[in-house]
């Protein structure tokens, strides 16, 4: 699984016009599933999305995870992250999860975040999505599980 974490001032997403998710000051996590993942990834996932340290402590050092800090998280399927882009100018996705297989690690890994965390917002699995953001540093980091 890979999620590519954003931390945010705030972000939301929106489809056909209506937000159907949206947070402040926290991460924004763009995911997605390979055709080879296990639930141990999700699990795994989960974990490193809330525990990651991607927030200043006092000493303005990147110590403090979205757990520490208790902000919110905006969780996004987005599949052409497992996009094997090393050939040719069009993306190839047969890494990508089967869309089934997909929605349901994605699922899971929302429970398992919403269980440890207050806020946690989503986009729609499938659907066409604007997302828009307020990048905080900016800081991004690429996470696979």
């Amino acid at each position: 699984m890979i999620a590519l974490l954003q931390r945010v001032s705030s972000a939301g997403v929106s489809v056909d016009g209506e937000t159907i998710g949206a947070i402040d000051r926290g991460l924004l996590a763009l995911v997605a599933v390979h055709r080879d993942d296990e639930p141990r990834d999700v699990a795994r996932l989960a974990e490193r999305i809330l525990t990651y340290r991607v927030f200043p402590d006092a000493a303005d050092r990147m110590n403090r995870s979205l757990l520490d800090e208790a902000l919110g998280l905006l969780l996004v399927p987005q599949f052409t992250l497992a996009a094997d882009t090393k050939k040719g100018t069009r993306a190839s996705f047969t890494r990508a999860a089967d869309p089934k297989v997909g929605q349901a690690f994605f699922n899971e890994l929302v429970r398992l975040c919403s269980m440890k965390l207050g806020t946690v917002e989503t986009g729609r699995f499938g659907a066409n999505m604007q997302v828009s953001l307020v990048n905080d540093g900016p800081v991004t980091f690429w996470l696979e599980s």
